[in-house]
């Protein structure tokens, strides 16, 4: 399994009731939080049921995303 990154959109086996199937990672750890593409609505599950249920990554960040302690010098 290719390394997982905030920002990086997958695509899950089951679709959404919202009908979408691409997520986007926004928090990594032993827990995976992921924001639904087409209504937002925000799932964290367990990184084991994140794999299990993951069909594929579709798309990788490119912007570095940064923690909010970091300064712009």
């Amino acid at each position: 399994m290719e390394e997982l990154k905030l920002g990086d959109v997958v695509q899950m086996r089951k679709t959404h009731p919202c009908g979408s199937d691409k997520w986007t990672i926004i928090r990594v750890g032993a827990d995976i939080k992921i924001r639904c593409s087409g209504c937002g609505r925000i799932v964290m599950m367990d990184r084991a049921d994140f794999v299990k249920r993951m069909k594929k990554i579709v798309g990788h960040s490119d912007e570095v995303v940064r923690g909010t302690n970091e300064s712009d010098d």
